[in-house]
C-alpha cells in the first residue's frame, strides 16, 4: 500500500500561521525577501497554493498588515483600559504606535501597503481606512475621557487627535527610515512637548 502522504504537504497551514511566517519573513529580510515562492517553502504550500489563497501579493501584504494590526489591537485595548491617568495611557499610546526604530517590520509593511494603495480597489482602500479609524477612535476616546477629568484642556477630541496621529505618522515614517536625527528618543521628546503645548494646563511659575 502507498504510505498515506505527509499531512504537512497536502493540508493547509492555519491562516495565522501564514501570515505569521510572512511578517517574519519581513522581519528577518525586508519586503523584498518576501516571495510567494519563499513563503511556500516556509509553511511547506507551493505558490500556486498561496495565490489560491490570497489571489495576489497585494492581498497577502493587506492581510499581513491587518493580522499585525489585530495584535496591536489587542495591546492598544489593554493598555488603554488599564488603570492610572489619562496622561500615562496617552504616554503608552504613543509609545506603542511609534516604530521600534529602523525597517520595523510592522511600519515597513504599513508604508508598503499605502504606497500600493494607489492603485488599490475599494474594498482594499476600505480596508485600510478601517485600520486607521481603530486608532483614531480610541485616541479620541482617550482625550475625550482626560478632559471630562480636567487632565486636559476642553480642546476638541476629534481634531486634536487628527493632529496628534498625524504628528506621530510624520514622525514613524522618520524613525522607520532612519533619518538621521529622528531616532525614537528625540520622537518621543518632540511627542511629549507637543502634548505638553496643546493639551496640557499651564501653570504659572510660583
Amino acid at each position: 500500500m502507498t504510505p498515506a502522504p505527509s499531512r504537512r504537504r497536502n493540508a493547509a497551514p492555519p491562516r495565522e500561521e501564514l501570515l505569521a511566517a510572512a511578517m517574519e519573513t519581513i522581519a528577518e529580510r525586508g519586503l523584498d525577501g518576501l516571495t510567494m515562492a519563499g513563503l511556500g517553502r516556509e509553511v511547506g504550500m507551493s505558490s500556486g497554493h498561496l495565490l489560491y489563497y490570497f489571489r495576489t501579493k497585494d492581498e497577502l501584504l493587506l492581510q499581513t498588515l491587518e493580522w499585525s494590526e489585530g495584535r496591536l489591537g489587542a495591546a492598544r485595548g489593554a493598555l488603554l483600559s488599564r488603570g492610572g491617568t489619562a496622561r500615562e495611557r496617552l504616554d503608552a499610546y504613543v509609545d506603542l504606535y511609534l516604530p521600534e526604530g529602523p525597517r520595523d517590520p510592522h511600519w515597513t509593511l504599513w508604508l508598503e501597503v499605502w504606497n500600493r494603495s494607489q492603485n488599490a480597489g475599494d474594498d482594499a482602500r476600505a480596508r485600510q481606512a478601517a485600520i486607521e479609524g481603530a486608532w483614531h477612535r480610541d485616541l479620541v476616546a482617550l482625550l475625550a475621557e482626560g478632559i471630562s477629568r480636567g487632565e486636559f484642556r476642553p480642546v476638541d477630541p476629534a481634531r486634536s487627535a487628527a493632529r496628534l496621529r498625524a504628528l506621530l505618522d510624520g514622525f514613524s515614517v522618520h524613525v522607520a527610515l532612519g533619518i538621521p536625527g529622528t531616532g525614537r528618543p528625540q520622537v518621543l521628546s518632540h511627542v511629549a512637548d507637543f502634548i505638553t503645548e496643546t493639551l496640557l494646563f499651564s501653570h504659572p511659575a510660583a
